[in-house]
């Protein structure tokens, strides 16, 4: 007999002989059972949300097995359902199952046939419910590994990681520089049977062709010049771990050739070696460039990147989930206050109010800059708009594309317009806009006052 004290079932049927007798079988499996006469019953029973698993009589006075069926689900009742039929109802049964019901069973049951299909049954209702509460602590965690964010495009990273990573499938992550793409490596690799195995990451876009090879493969003693002793590559380092390409579609043509390889063998030879090396390796990729261009031009072979893409990642850039932002910036502050000895609480309004607006071409890389400068800079407990990086000033805002200065313009001009647009920004608060600009008040006035003095000597025309 099976111990499963933890599920419970409910019969439902208006025979009592035919629930007394499954509530007989059902206990000596382990299981606790309860009883509803009719469907009116059995649906007041599932809103308890105390069962697991119903089974219903498809004919029953009053309500029929179909309409508690289609009662619970659109209510949402996590309970499997199973309807049992008789002679004949087959074809309705079915109709269920298309409905939402889990199986069907046909009178007279059979011992056998009930419990494996009850032991089934259970088994989705118990990963349903995994998965349910899966989705719950997702949408309400504002860190998942060493990713912060809880937008609704970050959750969904977050279900896309937590589906692939325990899975041998190769994965490409794809998003602008600064967004995390390692982080989501990282997380893959952390929630994977390989956990325990290394991490090992490398830039493809940081080596020639030459030295990606050897930094990939190793070498063996006497490759080449200056090759005293042998030298494990990567792939090695990463065996039974994780081995993560970043700007993988920066690769040489021909390495990436030698790369598909390995992906489909499993094996490879050093530089300068005969003997070929077999390796147990999960390999996850990312890049910052256009996919679909990269292959129309050749940058980025299409068989590498659909053996590396069995699962794709895309990571939204900072600017379209700004509503991590405070989030983000406030776990950057407890971190930079804690490395440099400071107790900074906040940004101002000013500052949030720029920081808002800001296109954040660098990401979250570039926030985590900006705000470690802050927090630096920062004498006081309170990071002001002076604290910030200039070229935040001038950056266009989201979408605005009038803000941009032109080209050519003359200087003075180009100058006056900063001028304007940051005493604009700050609301015509000239001590602060002097700061930002990093002039005197002094010689802002005399600026302005030369200003005004050239629009006074400008011909008005006339009827204007």
């Amino acid at each position: 007999m099976t111990t499963a004290p933890k599920y419970s079932i409910l019969i439902a049927d208006d025979d009592k002989h035919v629930t007394e007798v499954l509530s007989d079988l059902l206990v000596e499996e382990g299981y606790n059972t309860a009883i509803a006469n009719d469907g009116p019953e059995a649906l007041a029973k599932l809103r308890e949300g105390t069962f697991h698993l119903l089974l219903v009589d498809f004919k029953m006075p009053t309500m029929s097995g179909m309409e508690v069926l289609e009662g619970a689900k659109k209510e949402g009742l996590l309970a499997e359902i199973v309807i049992i039929t008789g002679e004949g109802s087959v074809a309705s049964a079915v109709e269920a199952m298309q409905k939402g019901a889990y199986d069907y069973l046909e009178k007279p049951i059979v011992p056998r046939r009930l419990k494996a299909l009850v032991r089934k049954a259970l088994e989705r209702q118990a990963l349903v419910v995994k998965n349910l509460e899966l989705e719950n602590r997702l949408k309400t965690m504002s860190q998942y590994e060493e990713i912060i964010g809880r937008d609704e495009a970050m959750l969904d990273v977050y279900d896309v990681i937590e589906a692939v990573a325990d899975t041998t499938a190769s994965v490409m992550i794809t998003g602008e520089s600064g967004t995390g793409k390692e982080l989501v490596a990282r997380a893959i690799h952390s929630k994977s049977g390989r956990a325990k195995g290394p991490f090992i990451a490398i830039n493809c876009s940081a080596f020639p062709r030459d030295i990606l090879e050897n930094e990939l493969f190793g070498h063996e003693r006497g490759a080449f010049t200056g090759a005293v002793k042998e030298k494990p590559g990567c792939f090695e380092m990463a065996n039974n771990g994780t081995l993560f390409l970043d700007e993988v579609g920066e690769m040489p043509a021909d390495t990436q050739s030698k790369l598909l390889r390995v992906l489909e063998e499993k094996r490879f030879r050093r530089l300068g070696g005969t003997k070929e090396v077999a390796v147990d390796v999960r390999v996850v990729a990312a890049t910052n460039c256009d996919i679909q261009e990269a292959m129309a031009d050749g940058t980025l072979r299409e068989d590498l990147y659909f053996r590396l893409s069995v699962m794709d990642i895309q990571l939204p850039p900072l600017r379209q989930r700004l509503s991590d932002l405070a989030l983000i910036t406030k776990q950057f502050l407890k971190t930079f206050n804690e490395k440099n000895g400071k107790q900074v609480t906040g940004f101002s309004d000013e500052c949030l109010e720029l920081m808002r607006n800001y296109r954040w071409p660098g990401n979250v890389r570039e926030l985590k800059n900006m705000v470690e400068r802050a927090v630096i800079l920062c004498r006081e407990d309170t990071i002001e708009i002076r604290h910030l990086p200039r070229h935040m000033f001038f950056s266009e805002k989201k979408g605005d594309d009038g803000n941009k200065i032109e080209l050519g313009r003359p200087l003075h001009e180009i100058e006056r317009e900063v001028i304007f647009r940051t005493l604009e920004m700050t609301k015509n608060n000239k001590t602060k806009a002097a700061q930002i600009l990093g002039i005197s008040l002094k010689t802002m006035h005399n600026k302005l006052n030369k200003y005004f003095e050239d629009e006074s000597r400008e011909e008005i025309p006339p009827g204007s």
